[in-house]
């Protein structure tokens, strides 16, 4: 059974930080590709940042270029996601995604991914 578990959400301040965290289990997850996607009140499902196999290759959203850092421990098939310097348009659900790549590349697309966490929430005030 796949498993993607977020972690590390919570109550913030504008300008605080925050670091998510995805476990994952069930598949190999050094084969995968990760993502973190996240949905606010009212507005679309978009992705926040990607990052490859190996975590050699990353992508980040325009809207949180800068604030934001992925990254990956292999050994512990684990993602992460940094947020600094949150502002209130963060307010979100934040997801991690797994998709399965032959490939050390980076995977935007949400309808690339495999699998799918239940999500943690972001809540920024100002």
């Amino acid at each position: 059974q796949v498993q993607l578990v977020e972690s590390g959400g919570g109550l913030a301040q504008a300008g605080g930080s925050l670091r998510l965290s995805c476990a994952v289990s069930g598949v190999i997850f050094g084969r995968y590709a990760m993502g973190w996607f996240r949905q606010a009140p009212g507005k679309g499902h978009e992705i926040v940042a990607a990052i490859s196999r190996s975590g050699a290759n990353t992508y980040y959203a325009n809207s949180v270029t800068g604030r934001a850092t992925i990254s990956r421990d292999n050994a512990k098939d684990t993602v992460y996601l940094q947020m600094n310097s949150l502002k209130f348009e963060d307010t979100a659900d934040y997801y991690c995604a797994a998709s399965l790549v032959t490939w050390d590349v980076v995977i935007t697309s949400g309808a690339d991914y495999d699998y799918w966490g239940q999500g943690t929430h972001i809540t920024v005030s100002s």
